[in-house]
């Protein structure tokens, strides 16, 4: 005779209300699309210039700040947890670090500096749910910090991809050895610069204040 113990129903239930939650917790393209992210007028000034800063390798995110010319203000990188894709487990560690590098905008009337998100990951540049999850951390984030969302950009072996946008371009990759700062948009500027750094750190959970 065998003796076991059936799942339990409420076992499957919370998991099951997981699952929804984290898919709530993303963007589709079409949805990023119709927000009405602010278009860079360069990007891959923009992405190389990230590249050159932080050399992300796959797994690795970088969330910088740019002025209403499209300088860097400010960035950071750290390295993605290996937990499922949530949204709201993105949105606080950008969050975290956004307000580690530059201080909140919360008390302006509209936002004057944009954030933008480049994730070096494996595979090709079609979307996924992680970038799906991603997209929702940064636009709540910037809420929440007082910043204007802008552009989610994945980096892969194939090159970089704007998403929701169309814009893509062979190099820099994943694999592509980084260019000189001198030689990028986003390299030594006469204002000071804050940046938390090209070394990855690994993903905390922090909770939103």
């Amino acid at each position: 005779m065998t003796f076991g113990f059936a799942p339990s129903t409420a076992t499957s239930i919370s998991t099951s209300a997981d699952s929804a939650n984290r898919l709530a917790r993303m963007l589709e393209p079409a949805e990023w699309a119709e927000a009405g992210i602010p278009l860079l007028r360069s990007p891959r000034e923009v992405v190389s210039g990230l590249h050159a800063r932080h050399r992300p390798t796959p797994s690795t995110a970088v969330v910088a700040v740019l002025d209403h010319e499209e300088r860097l203000t400010a960035s950071a990188s750290f390295a993605r947890r290996s937990t499922a894709a949530d949204g709201w487990e993105f949105r606080n560690a950008l969050l975290a670090h956004l307000r580690r590098v530059i201080p909140h905008d919360l008390r302006r009337r509209t936002p004057v500096r944009t954030a933008v998100l480049l994730y070096c990951r494996e595979g090709d540049e079609r979307w996924t749910e992680e970038d799906g999850a991603w997209m929702w951390g940064l636009r709540d984030a910037c809420t929440l910090h007082g910043l204007r969302c802008g552009a989610y950009i994945t980096l892969t072996r194939g090159g970089w991809q704007v998403l929701g946008e169309g814009r893509g371009g062979r190099r820099p990759s994943s694999t592509s050895r980084p260019s000189a700062l001198a030689d990028t948009s986003l390299g030594p500027d006469p204002a000071p610069l804050r940046s938390g750094g090209g070394a990855a750190q690994p993903l905390r959970r922090t909770a939103a204040r």
